[in-house]
């Protein structure tokens, strides 16, 4: 038997102090005797007294790559049916305002500013509206940035629906969008640390439903009491179910972060009309704490806003967990001896979270792939069309190659084992190790344990542009893509209206 050998060379405070306020109050101080407050009124604290100036340079530099390679995700999803459907939702439900462009400066009471929110590819809605559109959006194609816990992975950027729709509306400047969606990545990445719920058969949403609630507090200007509010309710509202990404997948797993973004939105204006939300949302009796994630502790007096550097973006249109493996069946194409119709078995080595959730382990088979939803979340199909395609983008998703007679037959030839020792070694790595076995006993093989975006290898401004380059290029043209890129880059001196001005204006058909 012939082995060949393809693997690649490849490289491996801002401190606030605890808000006093009782959850009913919206934003008085208490007096500095007065204890700590509550856990969900010190959270908002934090998401309070946040300041972007006291991000790291290079946190800042993520953030904004992060902002752009949302923004580029999104315009990219602009044509798919389920969003083609929710924007008809949108416009049967908001009538001629859905076509029409937010409006700007006409308060309506408390912080909440003009209720109107602009809608990429232009038109406009309630803000908790608009959340939900633009997040489904940034979801939708499943290329989004990621963060990986010992028991949890979420998606931080899901949050920036609801921040984008809350400062627009707020009549919030980019530094306080920036500011904004750093504390979504904080509270978000922190809790998936110490309080993961995926084992206990809840969603990465339900973390989440706290970090959209706060960080759009945070971008509307609300102040910490309102934010402890409307946190509380958000996150005692959305404990989602783990069978969103179980089974047979539906549009769901697409749409149950932006509903999230939409009620954290929504919980924020309730708040900010006074509405209150149970202050002992965690620590309580039957609270979270109690009900769903057992017990942790996070001093959110010493939490900073670097948590951001610490998230991975994604090189593959893919489910977070294949980058790596996807990464050495391109290292395999690029050996000579290598011919797709020659392959007899494709065998992965991989770690068990890997496995568990897109290879078929405990979170069910992944050998029925008829639609999107489950094409990138089946680690055999995707390693099955990378080998025969080269890539997995956009395109690879239309439903004739989803369906191909070539792509369903290889990855019936694939089998995924996981690893104790490539487990150990994540998340801190991504350990894969492919071979491919030939009609002739010829076997090549490759390892990975990084790529291009992940923590050891993160992505640069330029590579950032590259990506958003190709996947919103359909929708817009060269100087289109300059222009938001550009506003993106210098945020914080600009207005939050600069940048929905320029997504307004993205067509919502291929040009």
């Amino acid at each position: 038997m012939t082995t060949i050998d393809a693997t690649p060379n490849t490289a491996a405070p801002n401190a606030a102090a605890p808000n006093t306020a009782t959850a009913g109050e919206t934003g008085t101080a208490a007096p500095a005797s007065a204890t700590p407050g509550t856990e969900v009124q010190q959270l908002a604290a934090f998401a309070a007294s946040a300041e972007l100036d006291d991000m790291s340079p290079q946190a800042l530099e993520q953030l904004k790559i992060r902002v752009l390679d949302t923004l580029g995700v999104a315009i990219g999803a602009l044509d798919a049916e389920p969003l083609k459907a929710i924007r008809g939702l949108l416009g049967d439900l908001e009538g001629d305002r859905a076509t029409a462009p937010a409006a700007a400066g006409t308060e309506s009471g408390g912080n909440l500013g003009s209720l109107r929110s602009t809608l990429i590819g232009g038109g406009s809605a309630s803000p908790e509206r608009a959340a939900f559109y633009n997040s489904a959006l940034s979801r939708y194609l499943d290329f989004m940035d990621a963060y990986l816990a010992p028991g949890e992975t979420n998606h931080p950027s899901d949050n920036f629906g609801a921040v984008l729709a809350a400062a627009e509306s707020a009549g919030a400047s980019g530094k306080e969008l920036l500011t904004a969606f750093a504390v979504a990545y904080q509270i978000h990445t922190r809790l998936s640390d110490v309080a993961p719920v995926r084992a206990r058969g809840f969603d990465h949403t339900t973390q989440g439903a706290f970090a959209a609630a706060a960080a759009a507090g945070r971008a509307f200007g609300l102040s910490a009491g309102q934010i402890a509010n409307a946190a509380a309710m958000a996150g005692t509202a959305n404990v989602a179910l783990r069978v969103t990404r179980t089974g047979n997948l539906s549009h769901w797993k697409g749409l149950a972060y932006p509903h999230v973004a939409k009620e954290g939105t929504w919980s924020a204006m309730l708040a900010g009309r006074g509405i209150t939300g149970p202050e002992e949302v965690f620590e309580g009796n039957k609270g979270f704490k109690d009900s769903v994630a057992g017990d942790f502790t996070i001093d959110w007096s010493a939490e900073d806003l670097e948590s951001v550097a610490r998230t991975i973006i994604k090189k593959h249109n893919a489910e977070i967990h294949s980058q790596s493996a996807l990464d050495a069946a391109q290292e395999i194409r690029r050996i000579d001896e290598f011919h797709p119709e020659r392959i007899k078995a494709v065998r992965l080595q991989t770690f068990d979270v890997a496995h568990s959730i897109i290879g078929g382990g405990e979170e069910g088979s992944k050998q029925l792939v008829l639609t999107k939803e489950e094409a990138d979340h089946s680690l055999p199909w995707m390693l099955a069309v990378v080998l025969l395609d080269g890539e997995l983008n956009p395109a690879q998703y239309e439903s004739w190659r989803i369906t191909a007679d070539d792509v369903q037959d290889l990855m019936t030839k694939v089998t995924i084992t996981p690893r104790d020792d490539f487990s150990a070694r994540f998340p801190a790595e991504m350990p894969a190790y492919l071979e491919v076995e030939l009609d002739d006993g010829t076997v090549l093989h490759a390892e990975a344990d990084a790529y291009d975006g992940f923590t050891t290898q993160p992505l640069d401004w330029t590579g950032a542009r590259a990506k958003f380059d190709a996947v919103a290029g359909p929708f817009t043209t060269g100087r289109q893509r300059d222009e938001i890129a550009e506003v993106v880059h210098g945020l914080e001196h600009h207005t939050t209206a600069d940048l929905t001005a320029l997504l307004a204006g993205v067509s919502t058909e291929r040009l």
